[in-house]
């Protein structure tokens, strides 16, 4: 993977952890306003993950990178991002649009790190679509 640089996220935890990595995946828009993209077409997904938070597991990190990388590769690589469960046809909020995506990466990985005893937080997504255009999703703060 090339080395990207990715805006950085203004934070006071002690450890900061970014996590990149691909998939290959298809999907389509369905709405009218997507013009060609309501047809399907696939992507080279790039993603980075941004978490961070103040201590360390049993084992010594704030999460493993392989779990990571599994929440996210294994459940979107060469699948039909439609097909999912987590986006919906019907509902314009849950279209497998590039920002829509990111908030979903998100809201999976942060779903694992909520039940995770050294409480970690996923603080940014990146995901580049194509080598011109990408979303940044960042949750409004909490903690």
């Amino acid at each position: 993977m090339l080395q990207q640089i990715y805006p950085p996220v203004a934070h006071d935890y002690a450890y900061e952890l970014n996590k990149d990595m691909h998939f290959a995946a298809a999907h389509y828009i369905p709405h009218d306003d997507a013009g060609k993209c309501r047809r399907v077409h696939g992507h080279t997904y790039f993603a980075n993950v941004t978490i961070a938070g103040d201590e360390l597991d049993g084992s010594g990190f704030l999460v493993n990178f392989s779990t990571v990388k599994k929440l996210i590769h294994e459940r979107f690589d060469h699948h039909t991002v439609n097909e999912d469960e987590l986006f919906d046809d019907a509902d314009p909020g849950r279209y497998p649009t590039t920002e829509i995506m990111a908030r979903t990466i998100w809201e999976i990985v942060q779903e694992h790190l909520d039940v995770q005893p050294n409480k970690p937080r996923c603080l940014q997504v990146f995901l580049r679509e194509t080598p011109s255009s990408y979303v940044v999703y960042r949750p409004k703060a909490v903690r």
